[in-house]
């Protein structure tokens, strides 16, 4: 029985739509746009997330990454800042730990204000501009798992005398050389000639699609670097570890190490920080907590429209069917069946709106993703129930009122309502 007025509620929900389309389609405008933005939202978020996380496993959970201050979601205070730096010394030192695979020291040369590089790399007429220059030991490519196109990685002799030998991120060897062997080549780096000796494969990012900042570089020997520019002093220093079962170790170990080479006081805090992949992690968690609150807030706004239109249409519809609904009471409808018939029209409406708004933000997730910007956006499941779930409690709470009143209407005063 329950089960049958049901049915012919939703009939006449639907008959209500199709009788009305115009005023029926504004009622749900709200609807469908708060659900659109939050499939299209959750979609963007779900997908970079996912981007996110296979870029921290590929840094390797078996690495740790060591600095004299903060750099991951901290700012620095004047006394972080003016802390002394790491050096190769401390590199050798923690290299000979018993569950460490490689160190390795590295700096860069970078603009100050936004990391990124401002030397020109030229080679035979052409030019490669913004480009990172960055100084290393022989150790930086098993600790970061780099690929090489062409060539190899320098040697320690090579380190040691400073010799005038570089390697070449991707882009900065294609834009130079097209698809020809850049190895035994010399390309000019501001005042001085260096030769190629090898050539880096494209590196992974986080975001997909576009250039990576990294992969536009010439890496040099840490001593051939201290020639070119002295003036840089910060060192990042990253320990790869035996296995990742050992990480609590390791990270003890190396801070006891440090603590002892800095002459840090027992009572004192730590005048470095060590990070690992789970602290890029934690930080993009907090970020997309955010977004998250910011996407429910702007499809709230939405929902809330939507739901008052609904409101409006459904207190409408009563007016309009006032003397059916007295006739209905008049041969047996109980207060009850009137309040199920207009509830279940409220909530039809809603979940049509929530399908629409579906259907529309999975249409704009796949224009998202086909967009030349490559930006990652993957439709997520959950969101999609919870997006259709509120739609239809959107219809409940903003129902109850109308079907409420259309229940407790007098069916004498209901039949003479002309």
């Amino acid at each position: 029985m329950a089960q049958g007025q049901t049915r012919e509620s939703v009939k006449m929900a639907l008959d209500t739509l199709r009788a009305n389309k115009l005023r029926s389609g504004l009622t749900i405008l709200g609807i469908v746009i708060g659900v659109t933005t939050v499939i299209t939202m959750s979609s963007v978020i779900n997908g970079v997330n996912n981007r996110v996380s296979a870029w921290v496993s590929s840094l390797g959970s078996n690495v740790f990454w060591v600095f004299h201050m903060p750099v991951i979601g901290v700012r620095p205070t004047a006394a972080m800042l003016a802390r002394k730096r790491l050096n190769i010394d401390d590199v050798i030192a923690l290299r000979t730990l018993p569950h460490v695979a490689a160190v390795d020291g590295s700096q860069q040369h970078v603009t100050r204000q936004f990391r990124v590089g401002d030397v020109s790399v030229k080679y035979n007429g052409k030019k490669e501009a913004g480009t990172i220059l960055q100084g290393a030991t022989s150790e930086l490519v098993e600790v970061s798992d780099l690929s090489f196109l062409q060539g190899r990685m320098f040697t320690d002799d090579e380190d040691h005398r400073a010799a005038h030998v570089c390697i070449l991120g991707h882009d900065t060897w294609q834009d130079l050389f097209g698809n020809q062997s850049a190895i035994g080549k010399q390309v000019e780096i501001e005042t001085g000639l260096y030769t190629v000796i090898g050539v880096l494969d494209k590196r992974k990012q986080p975001f997909g699609g576009g250039k990576n900042p990294n992969d536009n570089a010439v890496i040099f020997p840490l001593g051939t670097f201290h020639n070119l520019h002295p003036e840089e002093k910060d060192m990042w220093v990253s320990v790869k570890y035996d296995d990742p079962k050992n990480k609590a170790l390791v990270e003890e170990e190396i801070r006891e190490l440090l603590r002892i080479r800095r002459k840090v006081h027992v009572d004192a805090p730590d005048d470095f920080e060590i990070f690992g992949p789970d602290s890029i992690s934690k930080l993009w968690t907090q970020i997309t907590s955010g977004l998250v609150i910011f996407m429910i807030a702007v499809s709230s706004v939405g929902l809330m429209v939507g739901g008052v239109g609904v409101m409006n249409i459904m207190l409408v519809s009563v007016t309009e069917r006032t003397r059916e609904i007295g006739v209905r009471k008049a041969i047996g409808a109980t207060r009850r069946t009137i309040l199920t018939q207009f509830t279940t029209e409220a909530i039809t409406l809603c979940a049509i709106g929530g399908i629409l708004g579906i259907l529309v933000g999975a249409v704009i997730t796949g224009i998202i993703y086909m967009l030349p910007i490559g930006l990652p956006a993957t439709l997520s499941p959950l969101w999609v129930l919870i997006g259709f779930g509120v739609s239809c409690t959107i219809g409940l709470l903003f129902g109850i009122y109308p079907a409420w009143k259309a229940a407790n209407l007098d069916p004498i005063e209901a039949l003479r309502y002309e």
